[in-house]
């Protein structure tokens, strides 16, 4: 048995802890410190009309929103801004959606194919299948290129954590397009190493400070015919986005801006040593079982932190030697994990958040140092 510090694992001994979703509960410390800063006062008689800005293209956009997303990406660097469309959504699963739905629709007549490198986000072919069937059954998600495709990128990727490129379509490619996740392209996740600058980058509240309840996530378009069609997409969708999720982001992101250069109250330092110190803490696990593996991330210079640092994923894509099913075996030991297969690769691998509170966290590891894995004649 592996012993591990500050172990407060009493009232959750017993229970069954689920690491199969990224709910990022792991921040609520931080923002507790941070106190009334962020607090938002609506009255009544607030934000009433489904109106917010009659000259945006996207109209249901607060402005106080806008300006707040432009002003964080330009403290952090890790987007360019300047010259796109803001499409505002209910996180990026609905803005992945708008946009396979707006280059699908430009994309005339033909067949449409989406395209992932596996390991691949496991909602992805959830969300095409949902897109075809509110649409003209054109789109389908494949894993290799058969005619005209869009291709989805997510750096660092999810489930596995490392950074991506396109591996399907090139830039002068006019068959071929591509939608860049960039939910966990942030300082506390992975070193800021260049200002990303591409047709579609989708960006995700919930990943960035963990308020995943507020629901809001955001486009930076540069063409503007595909901007109106997620615009147009999500108007179908939901006629817009809550209002008063818009300005509960705005306000946040704010108090995020002002506060990155703070040594005492910079978010992403705070987020930066609790996940590498959680990372630090499983691998050491790992290496002491000799029996589950983790993927090993090269150390980059990171612009933002004026240093060279490693990556500490949201999620960790943990693998087995063993011939087993991994996902079943957790299970046995009453922690709930992806199975590898939702995300096109195997039973040997499963997918586990880094984001949720630290008794839990301390319980996964507890429960992973002291498991003895049963093979499996299935594999």
């Amino acid at each position: 048995m592996v012993k591990l510090e500050n172990m407060k694992n009493i009232s959750l001994s017993d229970s069954v802890i689920n690491l199969d979703h990224g709910d990022p509960t792991a921040y609520e410390e931080y923002w507790r410190k941070i106190g009334d800063r962020c607090t938002v006062t609506i009255r009544g008689c607030d934000l009433m009309s489904y109106f917010s800005d009659v000259n945006n293209m996207c109209w249901f956009l607060e402005p106080e929103l806008a300006e707040a997303i432009k002003e964080l990406h330009d403290a952090v660097g890790n987007a360019a801004t300047e010259d796109r469309y803001i499409v505002v959504g209910t996180g990026s699963t609905q803005l992945c959606q708008a946009a396979v739905h707006a280059l699908s629709s430009l994309a005339g007549t033909q067949p449409v194919s989406v395209v992932a490198a596996a390991p691949y986000y496991s909602t992805y072919v959830e969300e095409t299948t949902y897109v075809r069937s509110v649409g003209r059954r054109r789109v389908g998600f494949r894993q290799e290129r058969k005619g005209p495709c869009i291709e989805l990128v997510t750096s660092p990727n999810n489930p596995d954590g490392t950074l991506r490129e396109t591996v399907v379509n090139r830039p002068d490619d006019d068959e071929g397009k591509v939608i860049h996740d960039f939910a966990y392209y942030w300082p506390h996740y992975t070193p800021i190493t260049r200002r990303q600058d591409h047709d579609i980058m989708l960006f995700t509240f919930s990943k960035i400070t963990g308020h995943a309840g507020s629901r809001i996530g955001w486009a930076l378009v540069k063409d503007k015919e595909v901007a109106k069609k997620m615009v147009e997409y999500i108007i179908v969708n939901s006629i817009g986005v809550s209002k008063e999720s818009q300005i509960r982001t705005a306000k946040i992101l704010k108090v995020l801006k002002e506060t990155c250069k703070s040594e005492a109250e910079n978010f992403f330092e705070y987020g930066h040593e609790m996940m590498k110190n959680r990372w630090e803490k499983l691998r050491g696990v790992v290496k002491e079982s000799d029996v589950f593996s983790l993927p090993k991330y090269p150390e980059a210079y990171c612009y933002f932190f004026g240093k060279t640092l490693g990556s500490y994923p949201a999620f960790a894509w943990l693998g087995t030697k063993e011939e087993t099913d991994l996902v079943n075996e957790l299970r046995r030991h009453k922690v709930m994990s992806r199975a590898g297969e939702r995300c096109g690769s195997d039973k040997k691998h499963v997918r586990v958040s880094m984001l949720s509170r630290e008794d839990v966290f301390n319980v996964f590891l507890e429960r992973l140092a002291n498991m003895k894995l049963i093979k499996s004649i299935d594999l």
